[in-house]
């Protein structure tokens, strides 16, 4: 038996078949500050050679709405932050010295023009590679940021990528989130990369890979997943809409979904169903108890209304 110390908690929810639809939550509102990531602690927005006011405000921040992380490339100089707000896709950089001051600013609602707010006219791309908060971010992150760096490079430089601190859901590395779309991804490897890239830059999801719509619950997350990789398997490239949230009775719902393409539409229903997994959500809680049982939705069965043919699909890459 493997010990504890050679267990992984992303080996793991692969091998229990632990879904990626339905695990794509995260915050609207985000402030990204750049750090070096040799300094970053456990908590995904400190650092440990920030000054009191520099925590203090960010705690304020946080408090305030807004999800803070960290974030780092090699090329940042490490007095200088380069900031990030979405979802109003402005960047800016901040001496150090000055950065206590433009928290402050944030704060209070000031006009960021006066701190050389722009718009950011890249799509970014963040990599968890926080190993004090979980060694499957160390071990899978940094290989994925790694060869996400190469795949951009090559091909022109078209986004920004960074590494991060916590995106949320350790099990799935490597985690990767796109801004300011706020698109989550899990399990990236080098083989998913181009074909991810390229569905980024057409402004639509990767779907293998793809946690779910950020603004959905975990069930509409399911469907919505399901109903992009039933179109893609029946050679429609098409954008899709839930028009109905799933009633939910006895762990099993129907969802409705709209679909349009550049020259065609129509509607799905999916149906989902609930299961169990043993599935260790961090390698913090790998121990002799073993896992835990995690509840999760799966779709079963894909319909196209405007004609009889299904398609049964198993959701997730």
């Amino acid at each position: 038996m493997a010990s504890e110390a050679t267990v992984f908690c992303a080996t793991q929810s692969r091998q229990v078949d632990d879904p990626l639809p339905g695990s794509g939550a995260h915050a609207t509102c985000n402030l990204l500050i750049s750090w070096p990531s040799g300094k970053w602690l456990r908590s995904l927005r400190k650092a440990r050679d920030m000054s009191d006011a520099v925590l203090d405000r960010i705690e304020a921040v946080f408090a305030g709405g807004r999800r803070v992380n960290l974030i780092h490339r090699q090329q940042q100089a490490s007095d200088r932050h380069r900031i990030y707000l979405m979802p109003e896709n402005l960047t800016l950089e901040v001496p150090r010295k000055q950065l206590p001051d433009f928290l402050e600013a944030l704060l209070n609602g000031d006009d960021l023009e006066a701190w050389g707010a722009t718009r950011a006219d890249k799509p970014l791309i963040l990599c968890c590679t926080h190993g004090k908060k979980d060694k499957c971010c160390a071990k899978f992150g940094n290989a994925t940021f790694q060869a996400l760096e190469r795949a951009v490079a090559q091909g022109g430089g078209r986004f920004e990528v960074w590494q991060s601190s916590h995106l949320g859901g350790c099990r799935l590395a490597a985690s990767t989130m796109v801004f300011p779309a706020t698109r989550k991804y899990g399990r990236l490897d080098a083989g998913h990369i181009e074909p991810l890239l390229a569905a980024e830059l057409a402004d639509r999801p990767y779907w293998p890979c793809y946690r779910g719509n950020s603004m959905l619950n975990p069930l509409q997350q399911c469907a919505e997943v399901a109903a992009l990789q039933w179109l893609e398997n029946n050679g429609v490239v098409a954008r899709v809409e839930l028009e109905s949230g799933g009633e939910v009775a006895e762990g099993r719902a129907t969802v409705l979904c709209a679909w349009r393409s550049d020259d065609a539409q129509g509607r799905l229903v999916v149906h989902c169903a609930q299961s169990r997994v043993l599935r260790y959500d961090t390698c913090a809680d790998i121990g002799p108890d073993g896992p835990a049982t995690a509840t999760v939705w799966r779709a079963s069965d894909v319909q196209a209304l405007e004609s009889s043919r299904s398609l049964n699909v198993t959701a997730g890459g």
